[in-house]
């Protein structure tokens, strides 16, 4: 197997397309399928699935391009130390949709600087988040751990060897405009919430209870929409006097200041931390990234 295999395979998975990888690499789709053949022959696995619509990665081929991607990265970097070649250094983080993450990862970036880094931040569903440290498209991923998901997330951390690092611990707040008519309340309670509609973000294919971003995944509320992404969430909040369950940890920097986080009063525990590949050490922007998000321990909203 040659590197020059590898980085076409890379490139197919990536494209998504055998002919679109073909355009890409300048080669003939033939001779690239017979370089995925010959790769599948000597590793003895089907990276590929073939089908009238395309190609589809298999779970041996997801596994195999992980370590793929490494090798070529690697590669790069003995390029770029010893041939001199200027390259920036990349550092990607994935998320579910916190905006306390989304601040510590701007407060990383003027730290450091953006010219010499190329930055990515991924704010995405819970699957895309393990799925993007586990083929190392991201160092760090940020999300939540409960005593209703632990279990199942766990034995998916080990699967794709990972693990978690608890940063800090919540209490669950309801998340709402300051306008809404329960937003004078100290406390409000699921019944409180009965009429007005549960906001919470959609988890495509993989939209089990154990993904949920929110708390009380499973509680029947009359009302549910569900949002890709925050815009469109704090938009609901105010069109319909939506709600959602959130840590409390928020940022009127991002948000605005037009909303409050009121502790529910069926309070459970939120787990916060972050994944990464095990027994791999944290690269130096990881850690900054990391002690930026430990300064949000205390900053819950009051």
């Amino acid at each position: 197997m040659t590197l020059q295999q590898l980085r076409q395979v890379l490139t197919i998975a990536e494209s998504n397309s055998m002919n679109e990888a073909a355009k890409k690499l300048f080669v003939s789709q033939p001779n690239l399928s017979a370089t995925v053949r010959e790769v599948e022959e000597e590793l003895g696995i089907t990276v590929f699935m073939r089908n009238n619509r395309g190609i589809t990665v298999t779970a041996e081929g997801e596994e195999f391009l992980g370590y793929a991607k490494q090798v070529v990265e690697q590669y790069h970097l003995l390029e770029n130390r010893y041939l001199n070649v200027e390259s920036k250094k990349k550092f990607s983080v994935s998320m579910q949709h916190y905006s306390f993450a989304v601040k510590a990862f701007v407060q990383l970036a003027k730290e450091v600087g953006m010219d010499e880094y190329e930055f990515a931040v991924h704010e995405t569903k819970t699957k895309e988040v393990i799925d993007n440290v586990k083929n190392l498209k991201s160092e760090i991923g940020v999300l939540y751990l409960s005593d209703f998901n632990e279990k199942v997330l766990r034995k998916l951390f080990k699967e794709c060897d990972i693990e978690f690092k608890e940063l800090f611990t919540c209490n669950t707040y309801v998340y709402l405009w300051k306008k809404h008519p329960l937003a004078g309340q100290k406390e409000i309670t699921l019944d409180d919430l009965q009429e007005y509609p549960c906001l919470t973000f959609e988890q495509g294919v993989n939209n089990s209870f154990y993904y949920a971003e929110e708390m009380m995944s499973t509680y029947e509320y009359k009302r549910v929409i569900k949002a890709d992404d925050r815009a469109t969430m704090l938009n609901l909040m105010v069109g319909l006097n939506g709600f959602t369950l959130c840590s409390g940890i928020i940022s009127e920097d991002l948000n605005g200041d037009d909303y409050a986080a009121i502790p529910l009063k069926e309070s459970e525990k939120m787990h916060i931390g972050y994944i990464k590949h095990k027994g791999t050490k944290l690269s130096k922007l990881g850690e900054i990234y990391i002690d930026a998000l430990k300064n949000y321990e205390n900053k819950v909203y009051k």
